[in-house]
Parts: structure tokens; C-alpha cells; sequence
């Protein structure tokens, strides 16, 4: 049986955590970092080890962002908890980047509104249509989930968008959903169900600014294309 070292026993500048003590975050690797997290090893395998071979998985690090809880415990040597640990720190990254200096933000262009949702909408496996409530000064008061699954007009209906709006008073929305293939070019019935959409909301008083649809680091507004 072959001998490793353990973290502990490496000198002092080499073990991650010490490292990062020493010299600051920013210059580890994603490797060594990826073993704070991890924290313990098995006795085949050190905490940097396994971090390494999460890494070269299909995708590195995007990897830990699509992998679900029960995927990641799954692989020899995790478990539950490092699973969760590991997720816990990719969305606590992913609010960080999506977070805003402002208590409100603005929303005045679509470039606004990708700000706000891409760094969390890219990477969803299913499409998921949302709304954006804003007050009279186009800040944001909030957003929903109005549904999940491929988007028709049976899914996304009039009284389930409006309602939480209504609710909340808001002068206006933007809605939003992404393609998980990574395009974000609208199918017909993406622009069937925006112009639906649309009719109800100048019915109600509340107008529907924009529709955004995300892909994969890309994004299309359906009010610059002249489709709404």
C-alpha cells in the first residue's frame, strides 16, 4: 500500500489553509482553496487531492455549480457534508456577484437587468420564468418565480404574473427566463405568450417593459428587437 502524506504533515507553506493565512486568498489556487472547503481527506486521498479530482471534471469549476448536493456526495471520498459545504460557498459567490451596492437597483436598459439575473440564470438545467416588480422610479421592489418548465401559455398565465405584482403595487415589470441550450434566440411561442403578457399588463395599468431572455453568457431583449 502505497504511503501518503497527509495536509498536516506537509511543511507549514505548503498546506492550504496556512498558505492562504500567510499570503492572502487571492493567491491560492482553485485547487487549494476548493480544499479549505473540503477540509478533511480519506485515507486514500488528502482534502487537496480530492479537490483536484472534483476539478478535473467535465467543466472544472463550473462543475460544482451544476452538480447537485446528491451528485457531489456521491463522488468516493465526499459525503453529505462536503457537498454541502462546497455548495453553500458557490451560492453564497453567486449572490455576492449578483448583489448591488444600491438597496434598490435600477433598472433602465436590459444591460441592468443582466446584471441582476445572468451569473444565476446561466447555469439552470430547466427554464424558469420570472418577473421583476418595479416602483414608479423603475427600482426594483422585487422578484418571482412565476413558473418552471418549458415556457407555454398554459404555464405562464396572466393571473399567476399579475397577481404577486398587484399585490405589491408595482408600475411595471420585466420579465425574464432562460434557455438552458445556452441560445437565448425566442421561439415563436416565447413571443406569443410576451405579447399576451403584454396585452394583460396594459389591461391592468401595469406595463411590461421588456422580456429578457438569458443563455450562456449571452442574452436577448425582445424591446430592442422590436418584438414587444
Amino acid at each position: 500500500m502505497d504511503y501518503r502524506l497527509t495536509i498536516k504533515e506537509l511543511p507549514e507553506e505548503l498546506r492550504p489553509r496556512e498558505r492562504m493565512l500567510q499570503v492572502g486568498p487571492q493567491a491560492l489556487s482553485n485547487a487549494e482553496l476548493l480544499a479549505i472547503l473540503i477540509r478533511t481527506g480519506s485515507a486514500r486521498e488528502t482534502a487537496l487531492d480530492l479537490a483536484q479530482k472534483l476539478l478535473c471534471r467535465p467543466n472544472g469549476l463550473r462543475y460544482l455549480v451544476e452538480a447537485s448536493i446528491e451528485e457531489l456526495s456521491s463522488i468516493k471520498g465526499m459525503g453529505l457534508a462536503k457537498a454541502a459545504q462546497i455548495k453553500a460557498a458557490v451560492e453564497l459567490g453567486r449572490r455576492l456577484a449578483t448583489s448591488s451596492s444600491e438597496l434598490r437597483p435600477c433598472i433602465r436598459s436590459p444591460e441592468d437587468v443582466i446584471r441582476l439575473v445572468m451569473e444565476e440564470m446561466r447555469y439552470l438545467d430547466r427554464e424558469h420564468f420570472r418577473a421583476i416588480s418595479l416602483n414608479t422610479k423603475n427600482q426594483v421592489i422585487a422578484m418571482d418565480t412565476v413558473s418552471v418548465g418549458s415556457l407555454n401559455s398554459s404555464i405562464v398565465h396572466p393571473r399567476e404574473l399579475f397577481k404577486e405584482a398587484i399585490r405589491r403595487s408595482a408600475a411595471a415589470l420585466v420579465l425574464v427566463h432562460n434557455h438552458p441550450s445556452g441560445d437565448p434566440t425566442p421561439s415563436q411561442e416565447d413571443i406569443d405568450v410576451t405579447r399576451r403578457l403584454a396585452e394583460a399588463g396594459q389591461i391592468l395599468g401595469i406595463k411590461v417593459l421588456d422580456h429578457v431572455i438569458i443563455g450562456d453568457g449571452k442574452y436577448l431583449s425582445m424591446k430592442e428587437k422590436g418584438l414587444i
